[in-house]
């Protein structure tokens, strides 16, 4: 499974971004798509995620009623549409792909990296006045 991620750019506090993520491969060798994020200086922490079996979504308390993340089946795209947007929303996003087996609905609870088989390569968001 190959992701690669778009979408990112230099938008004002308040503003929208919606972040792409083209997923290559069998869509049965992945059971679900997450974005984490990495502000500078920090670790990489887990946003949301989306399970690809039924598409039930998760978000960190964070972004949850700011951020929306989706996909398109015929697309082979998940987005993650991000709306009033923060300064401490400044980092690279990145989209991965669940391995076989693990599910959201257990991952968000820890954002164990090692719970993703696959990483696109991220897209800097900043958000600054």
């Amino acid at each position: 499974v190959q992701l690669q991620a778009s979408g990112g750019g230099l938008v004002q506090p308040g503003d929208s971004l919606r972040l792409s993520c083209v997923v290559s491969g069998l869509t049965s060798d992945y059971d679900g798509i997450g974005w984490f994020r990495q502000a500078p200086g920090k670790e990489r922490e887990g946003v949301s995620c989306i399970d690809s079996s039924d598409g039930t979504t998760f978000y960190e308390d964070s972004v949850k009623g700011r951020f929306t993340i989706s996909r398109d089946n015929a697309k082979n795209t998940v987005y993650l549409q991000m709306n009033s947007l923060k300064p401490e929303d400044t980092a690279v996003y990145y989209c991965a792909a669940l391995h076989v087996g693990r599910h959201c609905v257990v991952v968000v609870s820890f954002w164990d990296p090692t719970d993703f088989k696959s990483w696109g390569q991220g897209t800097l968001v900043t958000v600054s006045s």
